[in-house]
């Protein structure tokens, strides 16, 4: 029997508010403002290990631009 070890897929907004150290209202603005990507799975949103990581990346641009 061999152990399957699975990969997310896709994340919750407290699990990404938690890999980024905000709180869950900061992901949710994140996602109104356009800044974050997600979809709507049911009641619940959910975001792709690539979003948080387009997110990551806009937020560095951002942040070097006002250097």
């Amino acid at each position: 029997m061999s152990d399957v070890v699975l990969k997310r897929r896709w994340h919750t907004v407290a699990e990404v508010a938690e890999m980024l150290g905000y709180g869950e209202t900061k992901v949710r603005m994140a996602i109104i403002a356009g800044d974050l990507k997600s979809v709507k799975d049911g009641k619940l949103r959910r975001i792709l290990p690539e979003w948080v990581d387009e997110y990551v990346a806009l937020k560095v641009a951002e942040s070097e631009q006002e250097l």
